[in-house]
């Protein structure tokens, strides 16, 4: 049972964070876009490279962690659904005696 719910959970993690890294570049990039930013600690799109880099990325890798915690997190609960819906289902029956005639 642990070895599924390990199992399920560690792809939910892997599933989460590959999601994460396809939603998530497209929203920065929207969400950033000339003019929109701020200047209460965003980096200005084109002015100051380092900080635009260093900016998308830590918010890609804190995406990344969510999607990966959250993915983990579903995957458990499915994966602990699976484990004890095939531990029910293998549970040996009582035994009958033998007809007797």
């Amino acid at each position: 049972m642990a070895k599924t719910v390990l199992i399920f959970v560690l792809l939910g993690a892997i599933l989460g964070a590959v999601a994460a890294s396809l939603i998530v570049p497209p929203a920065l990039g929207w969400y950033n876009e000339a003019g929109f930013l701020t200047q209460n600690g965003q980096a200005k799109a084109l002015v100051n490279l380092p900080d635009v880099i260093k900016y998308t990325t830590d918010r890609l890798l804190k995406a990344q962690a969510i999607g990966a915690g959250l993915g983990a997190l579903t995957f458990l609960v499915l994966g602990s659904y699976s484990a004890s819906r095939g531990r029910r289902r293998r549970e040996p029956q009582p035994a009958t005696a033998p007809p007797t005639i």
